[in-house]
């Protein structure tokens, strides 16, 4: 989608390998660990009152798992594609990191609050579509 909706390279210009790159990093690596993160929140984030329930899953979510995640994102892309992930975290983590902030806290908000578990991860998804355009921006940026 970012190759063809935001970049418009065409289809002849399309970069297979990165397409391919961001899928099996969407399905290996954060498909999987979105869905243990949401039921771990569920089971060890209870507090007394509903919304400091909420605002601490959303709080727990950006520090730990959104930083975590992005610099695995960024760190493995760079090595799939035989770059520095050094260079690559140096060049793209924290503004990564502030355009997350500007978008994610109130997708969870939203999202702990009135989605059931087994869907968390669907309405996660489909934010990421936009989402995973930005990111395959900036990670392509530098190549």
């Amino acid at each position: 989608m970012a190759q063809q909706a935001v970049e418009k390279v065409g289809v002849e210009k399309h970069n297979l390998a990165r397409t391919g790159r961001m899928a099996l990093y969407g399905g290996a690596v954060f498909g999987p660990a979105a869905t243990t993160w949401f039921k771990f929140l569920q089971q060890k984030i209870n507090l007394q009152n509903k919304n400091l329930t909420i605002a601490a899953r959303v709080l727990t979510d950006q520090t730990v798992f959104a930083s975590t995640n992005l610099f695995c994102f960024l760190s493995s892309m760079a090595i799939m594609e035989g770059t520095s992930p050094k260079d690559k975290l140096e060049s793209a983590y924290w503004p990564a990191l502030q355009k997350n902030w500007m978008l994610w806290p109130a997708v969870q908000a939203v999202n702990f609050k009135l989605v059931p578990l087994e869907h968390r991860v669907f309405v996660v998804n489909i934010v990421s579509l936009g989402w995973n355009c930005y990111l395959s921006y900036i990670n392509s940026k530098g190549n």
